[in-house]
């Protein structure tokens, strides 16, 4: 059975959200996973992809101000990085949305509740069901206040894990890293891929995301740690 979300629950939510959804509907289908209801018109699935984008937007928008000076090829990594699956699954668990969760016993012993795609949906479909219901003040808000802190320490532009790999692999004459899939879990509606990338004279490194080039990046970074760790 799923959790059941009643509405004395939804106001706790709420006051943790720091916003009082005028249908309270949204917010519990933004909640709801497939496993408790396969018809995407209940669960996630359609808040998520709009969340996504109002996301994007959002962030760009930061991002454009509080680097006037940026250039394109300086912003764009640093918005990869803030809208990234991995980031938003931190964001759900710093608002704590885990235990708000409704999905099935099964899902929930798999543990559902910490799986960073999961996550990572559950906070995009939030920001959808927010922008749905309270239009782009109500989005805007939530998201400068849990990314704007994230946006300043971004003085740097992040380094793209392949691209550190490259260079990292060229100026050591090894050649091209080799990313291979070896893994895809997970229904069509939320996958989660397996890649393993290989150099010469390097054990393989693994990683996963939501797609393969977030894994092809998780596994990069996992090889370059390894590098590291053993230098040191």
């Amino acid at each position: 059975m799923a959790r059941s979300v009643q509405n004395k629950d939804i106001s706790a939510l709420e006051r943790q959200l720091q916003y009082n959804f005028t249908d309270q509907r949204l917010l519990t289908t933004a909640l709801t996973h497939s496993s408790v209801a396969p018809d995407f018109a209940r669960n996630y699935q359609r808040l998520e992809f709009l969340g996504d984008r109002v996301l994007a937007l959002i962030v760009a928008d930061l991002l454009m101000r509080h680097y006037p000076h940026a250039a394109e090829g300086e912003l764009a990594p640093r918005l990869n990085a803030l809208v990234q699956k991995q980031t938003c699954a931190d964001i759900a668990r710093q608002i704590a949305l885990g235990p708000w969760l409704r999905m099935s016993e099964g899902e929930a012993a798999n543990g559902g509740r910490e799986k960073d795609a999961i996550l990572g949906d559950v906070c995009e479909a939030l920001i959808g069901a927010l922008y749905l219901d309270g239009g782009e003040v109500a989005a805007r808000q939530f998201v400068s206040r849990l990314w704007q802190p994230r946006v300043s320490l971004l003085v740097d532009a992040p380094v793209d894990p392949k691209s550190a790999l490259q260079e990292w692999s060229q100026a050591r004459r090894l050649g091209t890293p080799d990313y291979m899939l070896v893994g895809r879990e997970g229904p069509d509606h939320a996958p989660e891929f397996l890649v393993e990338v290989q150099l010469p004279g390097l054990k393989a490194a693994r990683g996963r995301g939501s797609s393969k080039r977030e894994a092809e990046r998780d596994a990069a970074a996992a090889l370059l740690a390894s590098v590291a760790d053993a230098k040191g």
